[in-house]
């Protein structure tokens, strides 16, 4: 099954699918389903851009306001891939790799962790309680940054 997916998915053109697609893409997909796919290094870094990408556009600068920080995020699975997100002036800024600036925050989640929250099938509280998300730094920013950005509901 998750082989047929995994073609399915690796297939797809990642640019032409619309947000709530995605979610609903997600949401089919058990967290073995997702780890398996993410185990094809070549499709799970497709994935990842194109989630990373989006950031920019899915932002809501009017709900950051003043807000000037550094979020880095930390994917585990067969490696973990590292992007940080610049927030400021307004803008949001995505770049992939660790930089030598000192996050604010720092979030540190499995692939199928990371996909379900930023899909918006999982809440970010519960994922943290279950420590399904791992939080280091200042832990106030990263319970708000579902705020920051339009997330879709699948």
């Amino acid at each position: 099954m998750a082989d047929d997916i995994g073609a399915q998915l690796a297939a797809l053109d990642f640019a032409a699918v619309s947000p709530a697609e995605f979610a609903r893409l997600v949401k089919g997909l058990s967290a073995q389903q997702i780890k398996e796919l993410a185990s094809d290094a070549a499709l799970r870094e497709r994935v990842l851009r194109e989630v990373f990408g989006r950031m920019k556009q899915q932002f809501k600068p009017e709900s950051a306001g003043p807000l000037d920080a550094l979020i880095r995020w930390k994917i585990t699975g067969i490696d973990d891939a590292v992007y940080e997100t610049r927030i400021a002036d307004g803008r949001c800024e995505v770049t992939e790799g660790r930089s030598d600036a000192e996050p604010r925050t720092t979030l540190v989640l499995a692939d199928a962790d990371f996909l379900k929250l930023v899909s918006g099938n999982a809440n970010p509280v519960t994922m943290f309680m279950m420590r399904k998300l791992k939080i280091a730094g200042d832990v106030g920013l990263a319970s708000g940054l579902t705020r920051y950005f339009d997330i879709p509901k699948a």
